[in-house]
């Protein structure tokens, strides 16, 4: 599942401002809600309650928030640069600046972990990471997202 297939027009901010974890995904449940015509509350429980099964913060400054929604039509993807980093709860402490917003059909297991995959995988090399965080503009952006690896799975 190629990341720019689940990420919308729109769906990329190249500058977001946060102060804090709740504010962030406030932030991306607002802009999330304007996208895919759902309930920005009901897209802050849903990201909040997987959060609170344990972190999504990656580690190296990367988070990838998701959940499942009922009756979503696919996948939707949102990618954020932050303004600054915020403590997120990460595995390795860092604060985070890159994130990948994640919602799924609740049905849609395996291109949930598809999406999930192809987000790793991107993440995964320092190089692409380095990128996303020099990128300025969500075109530029977008071409890196496009650019994520192939997968080597047959």
């Amino acid at each position: 599942m190629p990341l720019p297939d689940i990420i919308a027009d729109g769906a990329i901010i190249p500058s977001l401002r946060a102060e804090s974890k709740t504010h962030l995904l406030k932030e991306l449940a607002a802009r999330a809600a304007a996208l895919t015509g759902r309930a920005a509350d009901e897209i802050f429980t849903t990201l909040s309650e997987r959060e609170n099964l344990g972190s999504t913060g990656a580690g190296g400054g990367i988070a990838i928030p998701h959940g499942k929604l009922p009756k979503l039509p696919r996948v939707f993807g949102l990618f954020a640069r932050l303004e600054k980093p915020v403590d997120f709860d990460s595995i390795d402490g860092q604060p985070v600046d890159l994130v990948f917003t994640l919602l799924a059909p609740e049905g849609a297991g395996a291109d949930h972990l598809k999406a999930l995959s192809r987000i790793a995988r991107l993440t995964r090399d320092p190089a692409n990471v380095q990128k996303l965080r020099a990128a300025r503009d969500e075109a530029t952006l977008r071409v890196l997202l496009a650019q994520s690896p192939a997968t080597h799975a047959a």
